[in-house]
């Protein structure tokens, strides 16, 4: 791996601190784009907030010197949130294109407009990015860059804890489910007939709506709308969906910052450790999954001292699977100097 020079870790820093700023912005304008309207009923004019796009909204009661208060400082409100956005978006922009200039563009441009979609509307605080694109997030961290060919990958893996109610995520998705968004980003994806978790779009790359399998007894949530992905469920995935949540801004291809959600990288290195002893597993998978887990374990060790492998931490895998992925991943690093 290769260390960022000190001009890329300072756009980094900068990009992180603007677009952290910039996505709350984001947030605050989607409070307003439904608006807010007068509406006649029997003679009387009754303020009302609009809730979805459909039309639908509350009333917040007829006409008057409250109501008219109310109205004035939704409209005043909403011109200024404009307006920071705007400021703030010019600023973006300017620093995307210093992220282009200093080469810091990594990440491939559909992840990132996915993963901006996600934020836009609020649920990307309730998924997680895992598997090999998540690795993206871990090279942030530590302001390095891996090799490229352990991080390409034709698909993102979105897991999502079933412990959580899935119509928090269906409200905030207006009711068009997780397809729809997608759609948004690329109108080619669909689901895939035979793998209804999948979606898929025209240039063969893929989006899965994972989770952690919690048994026979659980109740299993239903689709967020009408032919949208489904939620598979897979073994041991709790490993990761029990971990620390981090956060980390990465840079896309075209230089644009986009917030990533991960687990713990202790936690990936653990858990790809453990897949590549997995006598199920594909062979072809195997090694690159022991490869990749033993490049985050150089990188905790070189460039994260802060999240050392300490197994107390990592109490929510079984104690065999640690101790026996610690052992294996010791041995990798002393084997591949050059990751």
């Amino acid at each position: 791996m290769k260390p960022l020079s000190d001009q890329q870790r300072l756009f980094l820093i900068e990009s992180d601190q603007l677009y952290r700023i910039f996505r709350e912005m984001v947030w605050r304008q989607n409070d307003y784009r439904y608006g807010m309207r007068w509406k006649n009923v029997n003679a009387n004019d009754y303020l009302v907030r609009l809730t979805s796009a459909s039309g639908h909204g509350r009333s917040l009661g007829v006409r008057s010197a409250a109501t008219e208060a109310i109205y004035q400082s939704f409209q005043e409100g909403r011109a200024l949130a404009f307006d920071k956005f705007s400021g703030l978006k010019d600023k973006l922009v300017t620093q995307t294109r210093l992220n282009r200039a200093m080469r810091l563009g990594r990440l491939p441009t559909v992840v990132a407009e996915i993963l901006l979609k996600l934020d836009e509307v609020q649920v990307l605080s309730e998924l997680r990015v895992v598997g090999t694109h998540a690795l993206y997030a871990y090279e942030a961290m530590g302001a390095v860059e891996f090799k490229m060919e352990l991080l390409a990958s034709g698909d993102i893996d979105l897991l999502y804890d079933i412990r959580q109610h899935i119509s928090i995520i269906a409200k905030k998705l207006d009711g068009q489910g997780l397809l729809g968004l997608l759609k948004k980003v690329d109108k080619t994806f669909e689901v895939k007939a035979s793998e209804t978790f999948r979606a898929v779009n025209k240039d063969g790359f893929m989006v899965d709506f994972i989770t952690q399998d919690k048994g026979m007894s659980f109740v299993k949530p239903e689709v967020m709308s009408a032919g949208d992905l489904k939620l598979v469920e897979v073994p041991n995935l709790e490993w990761l969906a029990n971990s620390p949540r981090m956060e980390s801004v990465v840079i896309a291809a075209n230089g644009t910052p986009v917030l990533m959600p991960v687990a713990d990288p202790r936690a990936f290195a653990l858990h790809k450790a453990w897949l590549s002893k997995q006598s199920d597993r594909e062979p072809v998978k195997k090694q690159r999954d022991f490869n990749q887990a033993v490049m985050v374990l150089k990188l905790l060790q070189e460039y994260l001292p802060n999240l050392p492998m300490n197994l107390d931490d990592m109490r929510y895998f079984p104690k065999e699977v640690t101790e026996l992925s610690v052992a294996s991943l010791k041995l990798g690093l002393n084997q591949l100097k050059e990751l």
